[in-house]
């Protein structure tokens, strides 16, 4: 098994870990983060674009490729390009909720025929000398909670560390996850168990570690539009201190560099489009639910040149600080 850097990591989260988010992410101290899961066919292929959602970077360790798949021969592949690229570790999909994966009977579906789902799992591990983990549910749904026994199962596969998303898949993401249920997983195996589900606070952490006696808790959403919050929660844990927030001079540099590394990474174009979720969820951490965050995420992310991206954060950070000092 691959050592941590502490107990937070980065969720794999379908086009938005790429390798600027998973750089700045790393940069600022997560235990680990993970590239977005991908089609095992396509990386098989080595399809162009699939490569390059994958792509790892030398200050980025250890590297993290995820792969979705149902058919063992396609997986297994998949895993030893992979490890050809120089992947410390392959994450195995069984726990993406999204339709179009699902009506490909994959990722959570795979929850629903657990032989197929071995043999999977046989195949990969047998397939690369790098450890292998596994991410999925609590089962499919109410009448279908058979995470433990897939655990088990995958344990004596040699799957190295399970990542257990507190909700079935037809749940998706409602409701709140049910981190309790995840310590059956825990009792069951003896390999590092990572909780997920609704991590959005260091509250929220405690909370979770307490109900499912995980190892660590993987942080998806919660992360967006703050980037730094994994490697808080991670040194916390770590050191039972809180480490300073970043200052706004700090997050104004982190949103500069962050957009600056999307442009280079993608070409004007295609970054500028991909930044502007980024853009957004950046605003709204900033402005609270502010009512001037509309306009400002407005403004972001309907420029049409990077310049003006640029002149335009820099801006909204003067007014921010203007307020600040106004108030103080």
């Amino acid at each position: 098994m691959i050592e941590l850097k502490n107990r937070a990591l980065l969720a794999p989260m379908s086009g938005i870990t790429d390798l600027p988010f998973r750089r700045i992410v790393h940069k600022m101290g997560a235990g680990l983060v993970i590239a977005e899961m991908v089609a095992s066919k396509m990386l098989a292929g080595e399809h162009k674009q699939t490569l390059k959602r994958v792509m790892g970077s030398a200050d980025i360790s250890p590297y993290v490729i995820q792969i979705s798949g149902r058919d063992p021969f396609e997986t297994a592949q998949a895993a030893k390009v992979a490890a050809d690229l120089g992947a410390d570790m392959i994450d195995i999909n069984m726990g993406c909720p999204a339709r179009k994966v699902v009506k490909g009977l994959a990722g959570s579906a795979l929850m629903k025929e657990p032989d197929l789902a071995l043999s999977i799992i046989d195949g990969v591990v047998a397939a690369v000398d790098v450890p292998v983990s596994l991410k999925m549910r609590l089962g499919w749904d109410e009448h279908l909670l058979n995470a433990v026994d897939i655990a088990i199962r995958a344990e004596q596969a040699g799957i190295q560390m399970f990542t257990v998303h507190g909700r079935t898949r037809n749940q998706f993401y409602k409701g709140q996850a049910d981190w309790l249920a995840i310590s059956d997983v825990v009792k069951a195996v003896s390999v590092p168990v990572i909780a997920n589900g609704d991590i959005t606070s260091f509250s929220a952490v405690e909370e979770c570690l307490a109900r499912s006696q995980a190892h660590g808790v993987m942080i998806g959403r919660g992360a967006q539009g703050r980037p730094w919050m994994v490697g808080q929660y991670g040194a916390r844990l770590a050191t039972n201190t809180a480490p300073a927030s970043p200052t706004l001079d700090e997050k104004r540099a982190i949103i500069l560099e962050h957009y600056e590394d999307m442009l280079s990474f993608y070409g004007m174009e295609l970054g500028l489009r991909n930044a502007r979720k980024h853009l957004g969820w950046y605003v709204d951490d900033l402005f609270k639910q502010r009512s001037d965050a509309l306009i400002w995420r407005s403004r972001l992310c309907r420029e049409d040149l990077p310049a003006n991206v640029l002149k335009s954060v820099k801006e909204m950070f003067v007014t921010i600080d203007g307020e600040r000092e106004a108030a103080a």
